[in-house]
């Protein structure tokens, strides 16, 4: 079974051995056959397609198994991207890896990692969210969570909820911190716009096209916090003692999860 990343917009961003891959197996299950048949026609792949989206995960997945009982050799491809990461296929993953059979991923598009390269954001680390809650309440509190997290916040949303979120964000996070709106990445009306996350109900209000089309949400992680609490001043005490500054204060933000920014400017101030 292979699990086959496909194109967000740009048909010409999908892999060469993707295409080989998918002219060369027996069937390919697909989020929307109807869908996927452009991209499929695009490239003459004429290779059987069957339904498997978050509807029928499972029992489109047993189907597949049986197919692979069977000796055919299957293709797993989502709407857009990559299959399992907030899009169907982890279900049918799981089922064909528990039949004993090997699953073999085929990198390529995704929408996360598209909008992390071009956001411009310098946090070390990110986390990527996904989907929210499509409820205000629930929502805010799953952001709430989130606030002191020290990396950047990756999430996905449709246009249809992107004012309501970006409201909910702003309500909760510091102002200061940067946000990055990504909608329609790799495709004709691309738009990818960083702003502080204070600006950003009154940038989305301005102009109505910029509520459209799929979005990538991109937040920069937790501010500095003002000092540092007792436990972390600590133990970066004791590894500043042994420790290059720098590596002191690496060590220190792996362990209590404060930003290695501000662990090194306080490692600075206590080094002789």
């Amino acid at each position: 079974m292979y699990v086959v990343a496909t194109p967000m917009g740009n048909l010409g961003d999908i892999t060469q051995r993707a295409l080989e891959v998918l002219r060369s197996v027996d069937a390919i299950a697909c989020e929307d056959t109807r869908h996927a048949r452009r991209l499929l026609d695009h490239y003459c792949i004429t290779a059987t397609t069957f339904a498997l989206h978050e509807h029928n995960e499972h029992e489109a997945g047993a189907k597949l198994v049986e197919m692979l009982r069977g000796g055919h050799r299957i293709a797993l491809i989502s709407d857009a991207g990559t299959p399992g990461v907030s899009d169907p296929g982890a279900i049918a993953v799981a089922a064909a890896q528990a039949a004993g059979f090997p699953v073999v991923p085929l990198p390529g598009p995704n929408a996360a990692i598209t909008a992390l390269s071009a956001a411009g954001l310098t946090d070390e680390r990110f986390l990527f969210i996904g989907f929210l809650p499509p409820k205000s309440a629930a929502r805010r509190a799953v952001i709430e969570q989130l606030k002191d997290v020290p990396a950047a916040l990756v999430f996905y949303e449709a246009p249809h909820r992107i004012e309501e979120c970006v409201a909910d964000l702003a309500g909760v996070l510091e102002p200061q911190r940067d946000i990055v709106i990504a909608r329609e990445l790799t495709k004709l009306f691309e738009q990818i716009a960083r702003m502080p996350l204070s600006e950003a109900v009154a940038w989305l209000a301005a102009d109505d096209n910029r509520k459209r089309g799929e979005f990538v949400l991109l937040v920069s992680g937790a501010p500095p916090r003002e000092g540092l609490d007792a436990e972390a001043e600590r133990i970066l005490k004791l590894l500043n003692a042994e420790l290059p500054t720098k590596q002191a204060a690496r060590l220190a933000a792996e362990i209590t999860g404060v930003a290695k920014n501000a662990l090194y400017q306080r490692a600075l101030e206590l080094k002789p």
